[in-house]
């Protein structure tokens, strides 16, 4: 049988060089566009004509996107910054250590290399890494369109499968990590079929540590953060109530385990049913937090 060659539909393309000009076609075509970052996502989608934009505004020559910098404690990502810079970060793996344990775990190094930061939380593949990050870590969006800017919040940026808050006329901007006051512990686990693939279960767990009793740490705030078990990432509330004023001792990482397979639901497909997402979100996340009680994490101390 003849391959076939992919090829996407027709389309116009333009190559804005300033964030006004990007703004202003978003504004002009709206729906009808496609934003090009690093293209990692919606090139093999157009490619199989899965989804036919009119309209491609390539926004990989507006200056001032792109960027690492530390400020108050925390770190600004410009949107366009590349997954590899953020890996090779020497302010990231200082600040967020649990951001530079994860980022390898996207793709291969050739994806990651043109993948950006932005063109990842736009996708929103509830299976991705980058935006999982952010909800663990309370991460605040800037979003821009031509009225001006506006701040969105993690937790109200995913909005469903593959739908974020962002306006078809709004360009995601920035991304800012807040400082984490405190004594922090991390921990990153995730399991897939094969290094590169999407994970089939992921989990983060962030302990603040500030108090001990007996001479044992006692963890005073949680925040379990599982990913590729729904439409969005999500933060299991009933596993970081169950740890708060708790020392994380080998029972208590057991009763949490229960809790986030209990809390999640997960679908199936042709890659893993829904029982045993289920089942390995507790192991994920036991494990998580067995890696977060003896890793360091920002401001540990």
């Amino acid at each position: 049988m003849r391959a076939r060659k992919m090829k996407p539909a027709k389309f116009d393309y333009f190559a804005p060089s300033t964030l006004e000009e990007a703004l202003q076609l978003l504004w002009q075509y709206g729906s009808d566009a496609k934003v090009l970052a690093g293209g990692q996502s919606l090139m093999p989608l157009m490619a199989m004509r899965l989804v036919r934009p009119a309209v491609v505004i390539d926004v990989n020559r507006v200056a001032g996107l792109g960027g690492i910098s530390a400020e108050d404690g925390g770190l600004t990502l410009g949107a366009l910054t590349r997954q590899r810079a953020i890996e090779r970060s020497a302010a990231v793996q200082e600040s967020f250590p649990v951001v530079a344990a994860a980022i390898p775990h996207i793709g291969h190094s050739q994806i990651r290399n043109r993948g950006t930061v932005g063109g990842s939380l736009a996708h929103a593949d509830p299976a991705a890494e980058i935006p999982a990050l952010c909800l663990a870590l309370n991460a605040e969006f800037t979003v821009a369109d031509v009225a001006g800017e506006q701040t969105v919040s993690a937790n109200d940026f995913f909005v469903g499968l593959l739908t974020t808050a962002l306006g078809s006329e709004q360009l995601l901007c920035r991304v800012r990590l807040p400082g984490l006051a405190g004594r922090w512990r991390w921990g990153f686990r995730e399991v897939s079929r094969r290094d590169g693939d999407f994970a089939l279960v992921g989990a983060i767990a962030l302990l603040r540590m500030d108090d001990r009793v007996d001479d044992q740490e006692v963890c005073q705030e949680a925040r379990i953060t599982m990913f590729a078990v729904g439409e969005t990432p999500i933060r299991i509330s009933p596993a970081e109530e169950a740890l708060r004023g708790r020392v994380v001792d080998d029972q208590v990482r057991r009763e949490v385990s229960a809790l986030v397979s209990q809390a999640v639901s997960p679908g199936s497909d042709i890659h893993a049913s829904a029982e045993y997402r289920k089942e390995v979100s507790g192991v994920m996340a036991r494990r998580a937090l067995e890696d977060a009680v003896s890793n360091s994490g920002p401001n540990s101390g």
